[in-house]
């Protein structure tokens, strides 16, 4: 009986009812839009930023990390790479050989930081052949060939189809010496990595440095950041203490803290939208109690328990809520589809400095379900506690008081 009491009291006056839902309507929408772009542009700047050059996660062997030489590679393990390829969240296993080497042309000389990649795996998680500006990527028929960054070709005035000689050092101090046809050129954004990267097929890099089957790091790429910690902490386990797992997180702490302010100062901002949605869901209410007051202060008169009538103004209130969020989720859904699949495009300078990086300039928006439930309850948590309002206003009304006009 309270149930359709209540329903038939919400459609008594629809203008009202239906401004009331409205603001919880719009807070839905508002709320679940703002995290949904603010969950999304994180993920793909982080996505940007592994997919350049670290992965989402690298294993080396133990201490290769604080000492970065070949003596601390490690040498590939089938069974082990094995069990890394079966963890359902990951989508590519890289390894790589990484060590330095003087690369000289005619009379120039210049350091460069030699890597050795398994071309396909690669690409997988970096892309890499995208970022090629002239030439051609790596493929099965591929020998002493290098591709060279940008910036070292620029400083050797080298072009595809030269040839750069490099010397090092190899495995337990062997001499490393070679000549090596250029088969393309990359370009980062990064002038860091710009000018001093020289890619070479992984077996190439191993014969250079005399150091068969071995390499320094396995880079891995997963489906999302969402799993990272999980993954990272299945890999520890069946890793144990031969190994070293880590995180881009700790590979790029910078950018993490970075990260951490943002997202900081983006919960600020939600703060205040639903420190708005508070007010414009207690202002729709506040105008209902104003119009209802007289109404109020009658049925009290007449005998009505306030404790009855402050029952049946809370289930009001828990429908218009109930519906009000419903409806704003329903709507919801469909316009964060759309902007993840029309994501919103950056223009100007800052779509050149995405573009430099070889990154999208768009702002995507995250699909993820836990952030329509999430926003969901929290604008129910408030409509819910704002609908005391209406409650409380019962239990104090006067109904002498209420009844002048």
């Amino acid at each position: 009986m309270w149930l359709k009491l209540a329903w038939k009291n919400l459609w008594r006056n629809k203008h009202r009812t239906a401004i009331t839902t409205a603001a919880i309507f719009f807070a839905v929408i508002l709320s679940v839009a703002a995290s949904s772009l603010q969950d999304g542009v994180f993920d793909n700047f982080i996505k940007n930023m592994v997919s350049y050059y670290t992965g989402y996660i690298q294993i080396h062997q133990k201490g290769y990390w604080n000492h970065q030489v070949l003596d601390n590679g490690m040498i590939r393990d089938s069974s082990y790479e094995s069990r890394i390829s079966n963890q359902k969240n990951i989508t590519a296993i890289a390894p790589r050989i990484e060590s330095y080497a003087l690369a000289s042309f005619k009379d120039l000389t210049k350091g460069c930081m030699v890597v050795g990649i398994h071309p396909e795996e690669e690409n997988k998680i970096t892309a890499l052949q995208n970022k090629v500006t002239s030439g051609k990527y790596f493929d099965h028929k591929s020998g002493n060939t290098v591709i060279l960054s940008e910036g070292l070709a620029e400083r050797f005035g080298l072009q595809v189809n030269d040839t750069v000689y490099l010397i090092s050092q190899g495995y337990h101090g062997a001499l490393a010496a070679g000549k090596y046809l250029i088969n393309g050129i990359v370009s980062f954004g990064s002038p860091e990595l710009n000018d001093q990267l020289l890619f070479m097929p992984l077996h190439t890099a191993q014969e250079f440095y005399s150091a068969p089957d071995l390499v320094t790091s396995y880079v891995l790429g997963l489906k999302s950041d969402k799993y990272l910690g999980s993954t990272v902490s299945k890999l520890r386990h069946i890793s144990g203490e031969t190994y070293e797992v880590m995180s881009w997180k700790e590979l790029l702490p910078d950018v993490d803290q970075h990260i951490k302010m943002d997202k900081g100062s983006m919960s600020i901002i939600l703060g205040i939208l639903y420190l708005l949605i508070c007010f414009g869901i207690f202002g729709t209410m506040l105008m209902m109690m104003v119009e209802r007051r007289y109404e109020v202060g009658m049925l009290v008169a007449i005998g009505m328990k306030k404790g009855i009538l402050a029952m049946l103004f809370l289930t009001e209130s828990i429908f218009t809520v109930i519906i009000g969020s419903v409806a704003g989720l329903s709507c919801s859904i469909p316009l964060v589809y759309y902007l993840k699949e029309h994501p919103i495009r950056i223009g100007g300078e800052m779509a050149e400095t995405y573009e430099r990086f070889n990154f999208e300039p768009i702002f995507p928006a995250s699909t993820d379900p836990s952030i329509f439930i999430t926003q969901g309850l929290i604008v129910v948590s408030i409509g819910l506690l704002l609908s005391m309002y209406p409650v409380i206003t019962v239990f104090k009304i006067d109904p002498v008081k209420a009844m002048k006009k």
